[in-house]
């Protein structure tokens, strides 16, 4: 059995710090900033600049869904045994255009967190309005990683 490892608060900030200066896709969140965070729960806000933006003038539907993957994920590094998971499904509703300047803030929660599955809920709203611009839920598998070697 894995010990337990969620992450605090001081925690999470670190990781996301360090997932978001790595040269992976989360690099496009380096304006992202923790609010609160501990419990299944995580609160982030993020300013929306060009790169992030369509073609259309608003948030881009990837990067939102982005932001429903990658927050859902932090919220589940504070539940269970801290592991990250891997996704099987993710739902995004899309509500509400968001311009360039704006900034979202994106609150996850943890719904259920088993010994093999663990579901959340994002909603991801205008800072300027609190009006909801997006949701989302993400489930994970979260179990351990099963051997393929038959030793």
């Amino acid at each position: 059995m894995n010990p337990v490892r969620r992450l605090t608060l001081e925690g999470l900030r670190k990781v996301v710090k360090q997932r978001v200066d790595s040269n992976g896709f989360e690099n496009l969140f380096k304006e992202m900033k923790v609010l609160s965070g501990g419990d299944g729960q995580c609160c982030c806000e993020l300013r929306v600049t060009s790169p992030l933006m369509n073609a259309r003038g608003s948030l881009h539907g990837g990067v939102t869904a982005s932001l429903v993957d990658a927050v859902s994920t932090y919220a589940l590094m504070t539940t269970g045994t801290g592991a990250p998971g891997i996704s099987m499904d993710l739902n995004v509703s899309y509500l509400k255009p968001v311009k360039l300047d704006d900034s979202v803030v994106v609150e996850a929660k943890t719904l259920s967190c088993g010994r093999t599955l663990a579901v959340a809920t994002v909603d991801i709203r205008s800072k300027q309005t609190g009006q909801l611009v997006a949701h989302g839920r993400h489930s994970k598998f979260v179990g351990q990683k099963v051997s393929s070697d038959p030793a």
